[in-house]
């Protein structure tokens, strides 16, 4: 492989296998070395950026990952005196380096992880960001996107969060049946907020990151096929994917370009999983409980059946909507309920939904751009023109960027 593309894959592997590495090894190192076990799998994509351009890539990459992971938790071990004490939890692990770390043992290793981190002795949103660092491989800037908040903020929860895990010794593995309801919901999260940084990165060259929505839907599908997790509400979460996902290719022309949704081609969309969510839906449907994750997977499925824009139900969209807020009530739900608002009531009654928002999305440019929407509905290109620079103001993807200059040329009228 040429030295240039050597970075590239690196990227891509740590993407896929960053999570499942530090799963596994932190596994076996305890939460008391869950520092030691991130830094030692950060330090092994470190050394394959070093050596492989000029050893070449291994056979087998994620293998020597592992193995250079390991080597290097043994060193810092050594170096903190503490390698006595840590030595029978990575016993046998040597043997399974070159091969790979079996697939079943990597999946009890993740759900083991995922539960550890969202243990309920951490506050809620403490519990979903180390997930998302620890098991996903989330930086702190992303999760901080996630969250709708600062970096500092994000980096601080996560440090608390490694000290609680210390300080009450926390196992990691899959608690059993009577342990889990309180977790489930914070590991739900986690996947949820996975799939929607893949759906739409708000940062980077990349509308659609397909890595982190392979992994999602892995993890998702993992938590609603496996008995001990198997609920409704787990249903619920694997159908909305299943209606989100066979609309990925489609978001982007051909030149990477964002695409809304009245303007995709829906003959890309993959019919496949939409019957899979619709399965899903239905087996979301046992039991009493009403979710947010129902109501969305709900609203997903009227999109991904309607034929056309023109086609699709809004006023039923709208009214799910007015559900979701009762039961789940955010800023970003708002903002897509005004959607719908407009849509079904008109430009008026959308911007009259939206100025009660905007001083909690002031810096989403979503917010900015569905307003400019609004105003171009109304022939206010003034108004939508100022709207769009506002957007274009805020933290976006290179593609929404692009977007924005394109609809906001589209308002500037040049004499």
């Amino acid at each position: 492989m040429a030295e240039s593309r050597v970075p590239g894959l690196v990227e891509h592997l740590f993407r896929r296998e960053a999570g499942k590495l530090l799963a596994g090894l932190g596994r076996r190192l305890g939460a008391a070395h869950l520092d030691l076990a991130e830094d030692a799998v950060q330090d092994a994509f470190v050394s394959a950026l070093r050596q492989w351009p000029f050893a070449g890539v291994p056979a087998n990459p994620a293998a020597w990952l592992t193995q250079t992971a390991h080597h290097r938790a043994l060193d810092r071990l050594r170096r903190r005196a503490a390698f006595d004490r840590a030595r029978h939890n990575l016993a046998g692990l040597v043997p399974h380096v070159f091969r790979g770390t079996e697939p079943d043992e990597q999946i009890d290793d993740q759900l083991a992880m995922m539960f550890a981190c969202c243990d309920p002795a951490l506050p809620q949103e403490s519990r979903v960001a180390l997930t998302l660092k620890v098991v996903c491989g989330f930086s702190t800037s992303e999760i901080a996107r996630a969250f709708l908040a600062e970096e500092p903020t994000i980096a601080q929860r996560l440090v608390r969060a490694k000290r609680l895990l210390r300080e009450t010794a926390a196992s990691i593995a899959v608690p059993p049946p009577a342990e889990m309801p309180p977790r489930l919901d914070s590991v739900l999260q986690v996947v949820y907020l996975l799939f929607n940084e893949s759906y739409s990165a708000h940062q980077g060259d990349d509308l659609v990151r397909f890595d982190l929505c392979d992994e999602a839907l892995r993890l998702g599908f993992l938590l609603a096929d496996w008995p001990a997790t198997a609920l409704p509400k787990s249903q619920a979460l694997g159908a909305l994917m299943c209606f989100q996902a066979p609309r990925l290719p489609a978001r982007q022309g051909g030149a990477g370009e964002l695409l809304r949704l009245a303007d995709q081609d829906r003959s890309l969309w993959d019919r496949r999983f939409v019957f899979a969510g619709l399965r899903r839906l239905e087996r979301a449907a046992a039991g009493d409980e009403m979710t947010a994750y129902h109501i969305e997977a709900g609203i997903a499925a009227i999109h991904a059946q309607a034929e056309s824009d023109a086609a699709t139900d809004w006023p039923r969209i709208l009214n799910l909507y007015d559900r979701l807020m009762e039961c789940a009530s955010s800023p970003v739900v708002a903002l897509n309920r005004a959607v719908a608002v407009a849509r079904v009531h008109g430009p008026e009654r959308g911007l009259a939904e939206l100025a009660g928002l905007q001083s909690n999305l002031e810096n989403y440019y979503l917010f900015h751009a569905v307003t400019a929407d609004c105003h171009r509905m109304r022939d206010r290109l003034d108004a939508a023109a100022a709207s769009y620079r506002m957007a274009l103001a805020c933290p976006c993807s290179a593609p929404e960027r692009r977007f924005l200059l394109e609809r906001l040329a589209e308002c500037v009228v040049t004499p």
